[in-house]
């Protein structure tokens, strides 16, 4: 019987092997990091596209609301709702006892607007008097739109969806 040698017991790798190793890994996380911050990009257009569903339906409800005669027109004969607020806070039934009638639960917020500013501080709003090229706020709130400056994966500048 034929005993082995200690030496032959502790082999590993080389340190070349070891590197070969690492320098493979550091390329596959090169290229993975920017698929990464792809998919970051592509879920916070998505959040941007659902906020901005919720608040075009809110105001479109709140218009409807008002044409119907649930709601008070005010002093607003567009049948917009004044602010972004209005669509959370309620607007009294005149319709049904004196309820309130709520559009929105809260006020979604601009993915990709500061986080220090308010939910409402982080839209762009467009009066219905306003055109569309040159959207500008006044008495009443038709449409939002977000206030960055980043394109979207698609090609179209955020502001513009």
């Amino acid at each position: 019987m034929k005993l082995r040698s200690l030496a032959g017991a502790g082999r590993g790798y080389t340190l070349v092997e070891l590197l070969v190793v690492m320098a493979v890994l550091g390329i596959l996380a090169a290229m993975l990091l920017p698929l990464s911050e792809l998919s970051v990009q592509r879920e916070r257009e998505r959040e941007l596209k659902r906020a901005l569903w919720q608040i075009r339906d809110a105001i479109d409800a709140y218009h409807q609301a008002a044409l119907n005669g649930v709601i008070p027109l005010g002093g607003l004969l567009t049948g917009y709702p004044p602010n972004l607020q209005a669509l959370v806070a309620g607007v009294k039934d005149s319709k049904n006892g004196g309820g309130v009638v709520y559009f929105l639960r809260q006020l979604p917020r601009d993915p990709f607007a500061d986080p220090a500013l308010t939910a409402e501080q982080t839209w762009a709003v467009r009066s219905y008097k306003s055109p569309p090229e040159q959207p500008a706020p006044g008495d009443d709130v038709f449409d939002v739109a977000s206030r960055s400056t980043l394109v979207g994966l698609n090609g179209v500048p955020l502001k513009n969806w």
